[in-house]
């Protein structure tokens, strides 16, 4: 069933297809919820979620993560996948600086969670977690040079470049937002604290506002487009890639920004490469969960 096994110091990883008859949990967690979800042959068979205690110690939310994933562990259980919004020692399983979760400066996930649940466990970036989703249950099934880019509070990348997961050194690949850009950063224009930086203004608001035909709201969000099109020709000049989704809390203010982006982007140099680029809107329900559990498949080169 597995396609190969390798040994650490501690628990031995089975690492298998997608197409497998096995469970698997995907974790999702944020700075405000955790979703965690059992996943057997690409679908979610159970779902729970609940809030984060986001400013409490690191034990309380440790112990949060214990409990959410308990609502839906099994016998039956073959593996954890967690993805989670920080610098990950990919190895080891050490998270480091987790966003918008003070107290985890430094938590070493993966032998906590082997240590409680006894199943094998993998830990990653969350961004990492989407592309992954994406890749293997949503629209990217057929790229091998695949972006999954994630717009909410801030904007952050996973790439799957030449049919593989890149992470980087420190798994910090992908992190697009903290390019500079303009007096502060791309995150601060092409993320939802656009609005808050720029307009005072909240970023839910505007939305409803334009989406009544409020003139300025639509105003804000053409220049909110005109941003992330800056940003999107720095990741076509890095990556080339042949498909790049959005996902994320604003992706689905994507009409409202989509020609403002377009005109950017239509200033690409190589003409040539834009008639194959193709860009998407994710679709995928609860992917970020389906991306964790996908931490668990053989997806690397042989």
């Amino acid at each position: 069933m597995f396609i190969r096994q390798e040994k650490d110091e501690g628990i031995s990883f089975k690492f298998y297809h997608f197409n497998c008859i096995i469970m698997i949990i995907g974790v999702d967690l944020g700075g405000t919820n955790i979703r965690v979800g059992s996943v057997l042959q690409g679908n979610i068979t159970r779902h729970f979620a609940m809030p984060v205690s986001a400013q409490a110690s690191q034990e309380v939310v440790l112990q949060e993560v214990y409990h959410a994933i308990s609502q839906v562990f099994s016998a039956k259980c073959e593996g954890i996948g967690v993805g989670v919004p920080s610098l990950v020692d990919e190895k080891e399983g050490i998270v480091y600086e987790v966003q918008n979760i003070p107290s985890w400066q430094e938590i070493h996930l993966k032998s906590l969670l082997e240590d409680k649940f006894q199943v094998p466990v993998k830990v990653n970036n969350d961004v990492n977690c989407f592309v992954l989703g994406e890749k293997f249950f949503g629209k990217g099934k057929s790229c091998d040079h695949l972006l999954g880019i994630a717009i909410g509070t801030g904007v952050g990348a996973g790439l799957w470049l030449n049919g593989s997961l890149y992470t980087g050194s420190n798994c910090g690949a992908g992190e697009i937002g903290m390019m500079p850009y303009l007096d502060a950063n791309f995150e601060q224009y092409c993320s939802g604290q656009f609005f808050q930086r720029v307009y005072q203004t909240d970023g839910q608001q505007t939305f409803k506002a334009a989406q009544q035909g409020d003139t300025t709201a639509l105003h804000r969000f053409k220049e909110f487009g005109s941003h992330l099109g800056n940003l999107m020709l720095s990741v076509l000049y890095a990556f080339d890639p042949e498909m790049i989704i959005l996902g994320g809390s604003i992706s689905s203010a994507y009409p409202l920004f989509q020609q403002a982006l377009w005109e950017r982007i239509h200033t690409f140099a190589y003409k040539s490469a834009l008639q194959h680029l193709q860009l998407e809107i994710s679709e995928l329900p609860r992917g970020g969960v389906l991306g964790a559990a996908a931490l668990c498949f053989d997806f690397r080169k042989t």
